[in-house]
C-alpha cells in the first residue's frame, strides 16, 4: 500500500508539472525574461566615413543575415541609415552577422547577438546602433557614447 502511495504522489507531481507548462509555456521563465523574448530590436548601421574625400566618400557595403533571415546586400550612402527589426528566440541564440566593406577595408561582425545584447541594447529604445567609420565599425547604446568594437 505505502508503494502505491508514492508512486500516486510522484505521478500527481509530474502531471502538476506537466499541466503548469504545457498550460503555459513561459512559466519556467522569470518575469523579466518572459518579456524579453516579446521586444522587438532595432538594429542601425550607419554609414559614417569621413566626407572629406573628392566626389564624396565611397558607399560602404554590407551583407546582413542570420540564420534564418538573410537581410540582403545594401550600399549605403554617407549619413544613411540602413536598419531592420528582430526578436529573440526562445533559446536566445538570435544572432545577425554582417560583412561590411568599404574602399578596401573589409570586416565581418556580429550587430546583434542575443546573449550579449538582450540587455544593452534595451537601454535607448531597444536599439543597437552601429557606425561605420574609417577606422573601424563603432557601437553606441545610447547615440552618445561609441566605442570602436571591430577596427579594420
Amino acid at each position: 500500500m505505502a508503494n502505491l502511495r508514492g508512486i500516486f504522489i510522484i505521478l500527481h507531481a509530474a502531471a502538476t508539472v506537466a499541466i503548469c507548462l504545457f498550460s503555459n509555456p513561459l512559466a519556467a521563465l522569470e518575469e523579466k525574461d518572459e518579456d524579453m523574448l516579446f521586444i522587438k530590436y532595432h538594429i542601425h548601421i550607419t554609414n559614417d566615413t569621413p566626407d572629406d574625400m573628392p566626389f564624396r566618400a565611397p558607399n560602404v557595403h554590407l551583407h546582413c543575415k542570420s540564420k534564418n533571415k538573410d537581410v540582403g546586400n545594401r550600399k549605403i550612402a554617407w549619413h544613411e541609415d540602413y536598419h531592420w527589426d528582430t526578436k529573440i528566440n526562445y533559446f536566445r541564440t538570435t544572432l545577425f552577422f554582417c560583412y561590411v566593406w568599404w574602399k578596401s577595408k573589409e570586416r565581418y561582425f556580429e550587430a546583434f547577438k542575443a546573449t550579449r545584447d538582450e540587455e544593452r541594447c534595451r537601454y535607448y529604445h531597444n536599439s543597437c546602433l552601429w557606425s561605420v567609420r574609417e577606422d573601424g565599425i563603432y557601437f553606441s547604446n545610447n547615440n552618445a557614447t561609441w566605442r570602436n568594437v571591430y577596427p579594420w
